[in-house]
């Protein structure tokens, strides 16, 4: 072989290693951008191990007595209230500092860290709409490539490590085993469970738990039957979470049966039943642009 194939065959193989490292280098790069572009919004604060506390001794009447102030019994906020208020922002922020302090490592109940966590998720999300209010739904804050995601960007610091809500829903809440949560935790939107108007607390969990549950299967916009089609129009919730309630379709319809308005439960107990899932609502769940009160279940 001649020194001019020589030359002449290595010349791809240059070429090669330039392309591959410039995509390296533009990999880099764009990672590098990503991270820049996107910053965390840390709620609450740092607490030192010696002053933490057990989850069961985090106190949630703040939250308690700021939901009763803004929210009605519908789940709907007071957003304008609220954000004109400086001294309830300010009592916001004290509760998530607060909820800082909790030694997830600590012993507690199932009831007691749910309903922490529950509280925790619903008030994160608040504090979230409040920093960018006005706006008109919790998805005009979810950046898909660059830039400020709030599901992944806003963090809440309990003890040594910063939560995010996703991780909030499908790190912790989820993993309890108790899909109930569905009907607690909720992101601002319509689609949503209510908003209860009070702070979740282990000692009347059950009792809380129940009442959203009914609550939102009673909610027309979350549960409806076409009973000449044999058809149960549900949220798209049961249907992005479906495995929380059953391995199967029919699984899940038995696990829900029971929280079904009457005239649901004869349709989904039907064997030739046909789910159909609903369009999400992301509109604020806010009282300024609320429509008519809810019927009661």
């Amino acid at each position: 072989m001649s020194v001019a194939d020589v030359s002449s065959s290595s010349r791809p193989r240059s070429r090669c290693r330039r392309f591959l490292l410039l995509a390296v280098m533009i990999v880099a790069a764009s990672a590098i951008a990503w991270r820049v572009s996107r910053p965390t919004i840390l709620v609450g604060r740092t607490w030192p191990a010696a002053e933490r506390v057990a989850i069961s001794d985090v106190s949630h009447q703040r939250w308690d007595e700021l939901l009763r102030r803004y929210v009605d019994a519908d789940g709907f906020v007071d957003y304008t209230g609220w954000k004109q208020s400086s001294e309830d922002v300010r009592q916001l922020d004290e509760y998530l500092a607060a909820l800082s302090r909790a030694d997830d490592t600590r012993d507690a109940t199932v009831e007691q860290r749910l309903a922490f966590w529950i509280n925790a998720y619903n008030a994160v999300t608040v504090r979230g709409i409040l920093r960018e209010y006005p706006t008109t739904s919790i998805q005009n804050h979810v950046a898909r490539v660059w830039g400020y995601n709030i599901w992944r960007d806003l963090k809440l610091m309990v003890g040594d490590r910063r939560y995010s809500l996703g991780e909030i829903e499908h790190s912790v809440l989820r993993r309890m085993n108790e899909p109930r949560i569905h009907f607690a935790i909720v992101c601002a939107s319509l689609g949503c469970p209510r908003l209860l108007n009070e702070a979740y607390s282990a000692e009347r969990l059950e009792e809380q738990l129940s009442r959203n549950t009914l609550a939102f299967f009673a909610d027309p916009t979350k549960c409806s039957v076409d009973a000449a089609q044999n058809e149960l129009h549900l949220s798209p919730i049961l249907s992005w979470f479906a495995t929380d309630f059953g391995a199967s379709t029919p699984a899940v319809l038995q696990r829900i049966a029971g929280w079904l308005p009457e005239s649901a439960q004869a349709v989904a107990q039907s064997k030739d039943v046909r789910v159909k899932y609903l369009d999400y609502d992301w509109s604020l769940n806010d009282q300024a642009t609320a429509g008519p009160p809810l019927p009661p279940f």
